[in-house]
């Protein structure tokens, strides 16, 4: 689920302007500047909760920006807020109308989020405009991979005549051969993408495609490698995981679920099947422990991605100069999720924006003491 946030505007400021008065002589792009290499910094230490907060503050300060209208993009397109990332990539592009990397995120977060025929129509016009680059021919294959999947296919296809080592067209092209069902094709492609370039994820691909095919040792050998290549590789892990427990390889399969749990302590998913596991090799307790742990943690996903939609909602309306409304949608977000420390921090952005100093300050203290990368406005 995502629902839009708009352009930012005369309601961005509205809401800062408590902010703003404490410092009124200072530079706002640069101050901006300041806010999204902060976020930059969070988001390198996977703090993305934190950096989407700082993300936001910077597109109020420097709305015409579009380096950080992009960052926002691409923090809201992470946390599934795609209507939202769609906005702020329109807004990066609207500045910087030539940049093909925020045009092909566009492109590819409005496939997403349900609108794949504007996604199409853009990359046929960019493929249009510049016939032999394989780069406009490989986005408009991502672009009609969901939809159109022969034509994706003699898409990617095009890629390769432009361009025979381009080892993305071809790993792609395999993505699109699974989802066909074509299993032993999208092998041989994703073959013939690491003999072009040994990446981690092509590993991983093809250690599900073996999967798939009942083949379960070339599977898991193909898994080592992506670990081999990515050791940090969570999904690979948990994947490996799966199948070793297929193989009743209690011991190796409880070990790689682990590790994946050690990488993304919420992955409810491995939880489930490390409990599976431990049931199936005998320690009932142990499991019973573990199913908890997995119904709790896909409860509190789902939880918290409610509570970022409400946000979300919060800051549109709060954009729009409706703090009063704003307010309530904020306070749905933290009755949603109470720990989820962006919608505290935006609730004393409403309450600043509605003439309630204390309330708001108790917000954004709630908001620090959840995440202490949130850091209240200066007059707070």
């Amino acid at each position: 689920m995502s629902l839009p946030l708009r352009a930012l505007g005369a309601g961005v400021l509205l809401g800062l302007l408590p902010a703003l008065a404490a410092g009124a002589g200072q530079d706002l792009p640069r101050r901006a500047r300041a806010a999204y290499d902060r976020a930059l910094a969070l988001e390198a230490a996977g703090d993305f909760s934190a950096a989407l907060t700082l993300l936001w503050e910077a597109a109020g300060l420097a709305p015409r920006d579009p380096d950080i209208q992009r960052g926002l993009g691409d923090a809201l397109e992470r946390l599934g807020a795609l209507d939202a990332a769609v906005d702020a990539y329109r807004r990066a592009l609207a500045e910087r109308p030539d940049d093909p990397r925020t045009s092909d995120r566009l492109i590819l977060t409005l496939v997403k989020a349900g609108k794949g025929d504007e996604a199409v129509a853009r990359a046929r016009a960019l493929v249009a405009a510049r016939p032999d680059d394989p780069a406009r021919h490989f986005t408009l294959g991502l672009a009609l991979s969901e939809q159109h999947v022969d034509e994706a296919l003699a898409t990617f296809r095009r890629v390769l005549e432009l361009s025979p080592r381009h080892a993305l067209a071809r790993y792609n092209l395999a993505l699109v051969l699974k989802r066909s069902d074509r299993l032993q094709e999208a092998a041989d492609e994703l073959r013939r993408s690491l003999a072009i370039e040994p990446r981690a994820e092509s590993h991983y691909s093809l250690g599900v495609v073996e999967w798939h095919l009942g083949r379960a040792d070339p599977a898991v050998a193909a898994l080592r490698e992506a670990l081999a290549l990515q050791p940090g590789y969570a999904d690979a892990h948990y994947t490996l995981g799966a199948i070793l427990k297929e193989k009743r390889d209690w011991k190796g399969a409880a070990q790689a679920l682990r590790r994946a749990i050690a990488l993304r302590p919420d992955l409810w998913s491995a939880h489930y099947t490390l409990a599976r596991v431990l049931e199936l090799s005998g320690d009932a307790a142990a499991a019973r422990a573990r199913l908890a742990e997995a119904e709790r943690l896909r409860g509190r996903a789902q939880l918290e991605h409610e509570a970022l939609v409400w946000t979300s909602v919060g800051i549109e309306r709060l954009d729009a100069g409706d703090p009063l409304r704003a307010l309530d949608l904020f306070r749905r977000a933290t009755a949603t999720f109470d720990a989820y420390a962006p919608a505290h921090y935006q609730l004393g952005r409403a309450l600043a924006a509605l003439g309630e100093p204390d309330a708001a300050r108790a917000a954004f203290a709630r908001a620090y003491e959840l995440n202490p990368s949130l850091v209240p406005p200066t007059r707070f």
